[in-house]
């Protein structure tokens, strides 16, 4: 079988082989600029632009075109998530400053994973309905990502700067190409940036974090002289600045973006001023901390979304703790570590103010930190924007077109217009009435594009035995049954019993284990996969204070998991 990467590589042969013409007809088509529903509309692409949108009665439709019937369906431009970070995997082991577990599982070993899989998170974002990212910092390497994610049609558009320009230096992150590098001067922070020039980067991150016990301006000439040589040079600035008066601060000093909520004091009016003013976009990436939150305490199960769309090995780490002993006292952390917290508070507060007071909001959600997981995350941080009290409308108007205007590419993403880049997501339900209608697109269409769900997503034995690990994990029992035919049989391999026939028996007994076992957990000792067949030692906690142990022998048909044998 072919891996992730051959078959990624394969369809970008297929898909960019020859330019088309596409017409999608009669489709509910959603204007974000004038947020409104336009009823029976058609779209037509040329290559990789739209040449015209219309009512269907009025738009002429090409012989050679490929026509895709819109009827009931919602069309509304590509999604765009403002902050996220390709050197990060959104694993346990991936913040080895936040959570250090160096001694049970490499950084290295973190990082070369994330080099190897690129291709496969890259698809996901696609997947996902996400057709542009900014990446607000990382190591030299990411303009290399930015490459390969513009010269591969199966990735998202992608938009990125270098190491963070930073008052801060973190512990045990890559030293040879570093993602954040402290300068100490004025002078440091000038020439950062223009180490980063020859790069050609899209424009330069701050990292404004004030030692405890200094004030806020203590370095604030480092942040002036940085966000000075950067607009010098035809570079918009992000910063991170999460506390009120650094976020201030720089905004006062220039700063174009703040990847970040204030989290520390509701903005007042004349901060919330200030912002418009000076048209800075706004970042709020809600969900980030938990991430955290959900790996320190083994807790807030992954939902339906995460476990389809998420890389499942990474997903799977997250729950790495309970089969790690003394590693971490996630379950001591669980009296100190509450969700929502005063900050959460305060985060969804100032959201909901800013879109009132008429800021650019746009939506992000840092991912590859600790439990944000690529592409995956963006539907949570979208549902925590609703529950802070924005409408849908103002909510896909900031994973849309705010980003394209705050990072200045409006003029060819962002809405559905002639003359745009096509890039485009199908749905089959209205998210201006159901925002979860989001995490089910039918299809993507990327510069020009069409690509679905399943050719995006690989399906391997081994992910299938991951997906239901994962789901089992977090105790979800439809996606648990979902990688299963409907006529599964599980037997005992040492009497050959047939104990469970049938995805319906499973939803019966796992249904009931589930509930019964709230802290149920299966650690995957050693796995071997050997062509449709992977057999996994497993290691099962959570059942009464008894530890079970049994080599389980999964074997996949048409993508499905058919028969499981296991020994106890």
């Amino acid at each position: 079988m072919k891996s992730p990467c051959l078959l990624l590589a394969a369809l970008c042969l297929t898909m960019s082989a020859a330019a088309q013409t596409i017409c999608i007809a009669h489709v509910n088509m959603i204007d974000v600029k004038k947020n409104m529903t336009l009823a029976d509309q058609t779209i037509i692409i040329d290559n990789d632009r739209i040449v015209a949108t219309g009512p269907a009665n009025k738009v002429k439709i090409a012989a050679d075109a490929t026509i895709i019937d819109g009827t009931g369906k919602y069309l509304m431009p590509g999604m765009t998530d403002a902050h996220i970070h390709f050197f990060q995997s959104g694993g346990l082991y991936t913040r080895p400053d936040a959570m250090n577990l160096t001694t049970y599982y490499p950084y290295q070993k973190d990082q070369e994973y994330v080099k190897t899989h690129l291709s496969d998170l890259l698809a996901r974002y696609l997947a996902c309905g996400i057709t542009t990212v900014y990446d607000v910092g990382g190591p030299m390497a990411n303009f290399e990502i930015r490459d390969m994610a513009n010269h591969d049609s199966a990735a998202p558009n992608a938009w990125v700067t270098g190491p963070l320009v930073s008052t801060y230096l973190p512990q045990r992150l890559d030293e040879k190409d570093p993602p954040i590098v402290k300068v100490t001067s004025p002078d440091e922070a000038k020439a950062l940036v223009q180490k980063e020039l020859p790069y050609k980067p899209d424009f330069i991150k701050i990292w404004y974090i004030v030692y405890q016990g200094h004030k806020a301006d203590s370095t604030l000439p480092i942040i002036k002289a940085a966000i000075e040589e950067s607009h010098a040079n035809g570079l918009k600035v992000a910063v991170h600045a999460t506390q009120y008066e650094t976020a201030k601060l720089a905004v006062e000093a220039g700063a174009d973006i703040l990847v970040h909520s204030v989290d520390d004091k509701v903005m007042d009016a004349g901060m919330l001023k200030l912002l418009k003013d000076k048209h800075v976009l706004y970042i709020p990436t809600l969900k980030v901390m938990k991430g955290y939150y959900r790996a320190m305490t083994q807790m807030q199960p992954f939902t339906t979304h995460d476990l389809a769309y998420s890389d499942p090995f990474m997903l799977g780490t997250l729950t790495d703790l309970q089969h790690m002993p003394g590693a971490y006292d996630y379950k001591g952390a669980r009296g100190f570590i509450h969700m929502p917290d005063k900050a959460d508070t305060i985060m969804a507060t100032n959201l909901k103010l800013a879109q009132q007071a008429g800021v650019l909001v746009a939506a992000g959600t840092d991912a590859g930190n600790i439990g944000t997981m690529h592409a995956a995350s963006f539907l949570d941080d979208l549902l925590a924007m609703q529950q802070a009290g924005l409408s849908n409308s103002e909510i896909i108007r900031d994973a849309t077109l705010n980003a394209a205007i705050g990072f200045g590419k409006e003029k060819d993403f962002g809405s559905i217009e002639k003359g745009k880049i096509a890039d485009l997501i199908l749905l089959e339900k209205d998210p201006l009435k159901d925002l979860q209608a989001l995490g089910e697109v039918s299809l993507t269409i990327h510069n020009g594009r069409i690509f679905k769900k399943e050719n995006l997503l690989p399906v391997t034995p081994e992910i299938l035995a991951q997906q239901q690990l994962n789901a089992y994990n977090a105790g979800n029992l439809e996606a648990f049954l979902a990688p299963y035919s409907d006529s599964v049989r599980i037997y005992d391999q040492t009497s050959g019993q047939l104990l469970l026939q049938g995805k319906e028996a499973m939803r019966n007994s796992y249904g009931k284990l589930f509930k019964a076992a709230p802290e149920l957990h299966c650690q995957v000792v050693k796995r071997i996969v050997s062509g449709n067949t992977v057999v996994d030692e497993e290691r099962v906690t959570g059942m009464n204070d008894k530890v079970l142990t049994a080599v389980v022998i999964y074997t996949i048909d048409h993508n499905k998991i058919t028969k499981v044998a296991m020994a106890m």
